[in-house]
């Protein structure tokens, strides 16, 4: 079996969207641009761009521009756990602009695809020993938008005084 990927349905924009992707992700890149070479269903012509192929952060995705028959929601997702809150930040507010900021670390961007974007950190302070600041710090990211660790664990050291 080769590599096992994750294709998304674009109507037209694929190349723009994953141009767009590798180049705010670290270790990204555009393997491949494949024409429509005949006819078909979608409303896209022969020479147009069908597939790009492309990697984030070394994982291979395929974009497909198949026309406006589908479209993305919530159900699928991308998840980003960043190294820092400031590239955390960063990816947030570049890939949110144009799109639909959302709860919990969770937006869409201008192409309507989903995004969970939040630092890696968070992963532990919500697995604390202590039940009570997991649950604070479970709690608080629960009412925010963009995932903010100083507000965590400010909300962690009160439950611990």
């Amino acid at each position: 079996m080769r590599q096992i990927s994750t294709c998304l349905w674009f109507n037209t924009q694929g190349e723009e969207a994953a141009n767009f992707y590798v180049s705010l992700i670290p270790n990204s890149r555009i393997v491949k641009v494949s024409p429509y070479v005949v006819e078909t269903p979608s409303p896209n012509r022969v020479g147009s761009v069908m597939t790009v192929d492309f990697e984030l952060n070394g994982q291979p995705y395929q974009a497909l521009n198949g026309g406006p028959e589908f479209t993305f929601n919530e159900a699928i997702s991308i998840v980003l756990a960043c190294d820092s809150q400031e590239e955390s930040d960063q990816l947030w507010h570049a890939l949110g602009d144009g799109g639909e900021f959302g709860p919990c670390g969770w937006l869409k961007d201008r192409f309507g695809l989903s995004w969970q974007i939040y630092p890696a950190e968070f992963d532990d302070l919500v697995q604390d020993p202590d039940p009570e600041r997991a649950k604070a710090a479970m709690t608080t990211m629960l009412t925010q938008s963009r995932i903010d660790l100083a507000e965590i664990r400010a909300a962690m050291q009160a439950v611990a005084q």
